[in-house]
């Protein structure tokens, strides 16, 4: 048997934010991170129409970007001071995956960050509150998933919290929201965005249910992304719907190991001048695991069913998974992405040398091998590395070399 599970209500499309004003509810706390949601009168929005459905509101600000443990557990704290029976959160996906952590913390105070990162293992939620969610940006599709990234800074691991439980009661899918957004962060989005949905449609949990929604995103994304990145509002629209159906997707099929590498090295190398960006990251890496797992047969069948609706051509399957991996490459080109994490500079954008040394990374590749291949994400990818193939793979996304094993 298996599940497929969404939230109760998605709205979408341009106004959907007056959804909150039907909302019923004594108090709710607003999840939300910069000042990118104020200044474009979107916060203010939101209490507006949460006072008009009668409830009080208050504010938790700030949530930083790859939110930590420290700030799940002060947001926790100003929950219980305030017992809110709505949780709202709004912007990117960090203040949504922060909010969703506060949450489990809320409503079970002896919880401890641990018992949060044991895999489907959380009680059930809504004793005190419920949960809704509302993105301003186009890849994370947090808002309809069942997953929360959460980074430990002393380890320098992120982790995914993974549980129904904490799949939003309702998705608010807005596109006014995401027109503000810098193209930065429609280029990593939006690959992050692509990565879910082709990730979904491999995963060994794939069901009908999901292979749906996987391929529709993944046309979607085609035909809208590079054109968003260059400034067209309306495939920026289409965008925002195509990356939530890939969360839909992927909250039911699961992920693979570009996540699972993405989420250990996104921190580890924080300390040699930046994070490598999650939706970089997963631009990055995403053909190389394509090449590893094309020595699957099942896999390798499905890349060629992805690139066979992309209309990419090829007369095999072989041909046709070489198409596609140059197709994402092609991509990550025109967003002005780097291809391996030896030439990741400032801001994620290509550099001649980027910021983690060959030293550095050598030093750190036993470890963080180790680390994705426990990662939640694995379980569900089409072929399980052993620990010297996830350290050959990422040793072939810091150099940008061949996958031939």
């Amino acid at each position: 048997m298996s599940r497929f599970t969404l939230p109760r209500d998605v709205y979408h499309g341009k106004g959907a934010l007056e959804a909150l004003k039907t909302l019923e509810g004594k108090r709710a706390i607003v999840c939300v991170g910069g000042s990118s949601m104020k200044k474009g009168g979107f916060l203010q929005k939101v209490e507006d129409y949460l006072k008009e459905a009668g409830m009080e509101v208050e504010l938790f600000e700030g949530i930083e970007p790859d939110p930590s443990v420290e700030t799940v557990m002060k947001g926790a704290e100003a929950m219980q001071k305030f017992q809110p029976d709505w949780i709202v959160a709004i912007g990117g996906g960090s203040p949504i995956d922060a909010a969703k952590a506060m949450w489990i913390k809320y409503e079970y105070p002896e919880t401890t960050f641990e018992d949060m990162c044991k895999v489907f293992g959380l009680p059930k939620l809504r004793t005190k509150a419920h949960f809704c969610a509302i993105p301003s940006t186009s890849g994370t599709a947090t808002e309809v998933t069942a997953f929360s990234i959460i980074t430990d800074y002393q380890k320098g691991i992120k982790y995914p919290i993974a549980d129904f439980e904490i799949t939003p009661d309702i998705a608010i899918v807005d596109p006014e929201l995401t027109h503000t957004m810098p193209v930065k962060l429609v280029a990593h989005t939006g690959m992050d965005a692509i990565t879910h949905a082709i990730e979904a449609y491999v995963s060994t949990a794939n069901c009908e249910y999901t292979d749906a929604l996987a391929i529709h995103a993944i046309e979607l994304i085609q035909n809208t992304l590079v054109k968003s990145y260059n400034g067209d509002m309306d495939a920026r629209d289409t965008m925002h719907d195509a990356q939530c159906l890939a969360g839909m997707a992927f909250s039911n099929a699961l992920l693979g190991i570009v996540h699972s590498m993405a989420h250990k090295t996104g921190a580890v190398f924080a300390d040699k001048g930046a994070h490598i960006i999650h939706g970089a990251a997963n631009a990055m890496y995403l053909p190389k695991v394509i090449a590893f797992n094309a020595k699957d047969p099942t896999a390798k069948k499905r890349y060629g069913v992805i690139a066979d609706y992309m209309k990419l051509g090829g007369s095999s399957d072989d041909e046709k998974v070489k198409l596609l991996i140059d197709y994402l490459r092609k991509m990550n080109d025109d967003l002005n992405i780097p291809h391996c994490i030896k030439h990741y500079g400032a801001d994620g954008l290509p550099a001649e040398e980027g910021f983690v040394s060959e030293e550095v990374f050598n030093e750190r590749l036993h470890d963080i091998a180790a680390n994705a291949i426990l990662d939640a994400c694995t379980g569900s990818n089409p072929r399980q590395p052993s620990q010297e193939e996830m350290e050959k793979l990422l040793k072939c996304c810091y150099y940008d070399t061949e996958v031939d094993f």
